[in-house]
């Protein structure tokens, strides 16, 4: 059974509005991307491996809400396959068509306000020395 860090009430209470349709799916995937970006983070865990520090448990619910609002901001439903934007005009310039994706099939595309959140908590960067 895969670990979900967040609920759908938690995410409502991040984005201030109500959850959306499909969200335990959207936090279910947002929670992988989570998990992903800690493969390498070393912290407490109970049997089923979820957090039992309650610094980390929060840093995890937050920097999945984090992922889902970002991925609905960009327009993903979670499965990486949407782009970032089709067109952008700024005076004379004008970049069309161009998707900003992983460089790499593996690569994570990790939410900016995630990240943080498991910076703050120490769980990033996940090096092993």
């Amino acid at each position: 059974m895969p670990r979900i860090y967040a609920t759908p009430e938690q995410l409502s209470a991040w984005t201030g509005q109500p959850a959306p349709n499909g969200a335990e799916r959207l936090l279910a995937r947002a929670s992988e991307d989570v998990e992903d970006a800690l493969l390498c983070a070393a912290y407490a865990t109970d049997a089923a491996g979820m957090p039992t520090d309650p610094a980390v448990v929060l840093a995890l619910a937050d920097a999945t809400c984090a992922q889902v609002e970002y991925q609905l901001a960009t327009g993903d439903d979670g499965t990486g396959a949407a782009g970032r934007w089709g067109s952008v005009s700024i005076g004379p310039v004008s970049l069309g068509d161009r998707r900003d994706a992983p460089a790499a099939v593996g690569d994570l595309d990790l939410a900016p306000r995630a990240q943080r959140a498991l910076r703050r908590a120490g769980l990033l960067p996940g090096v092993i020395w």
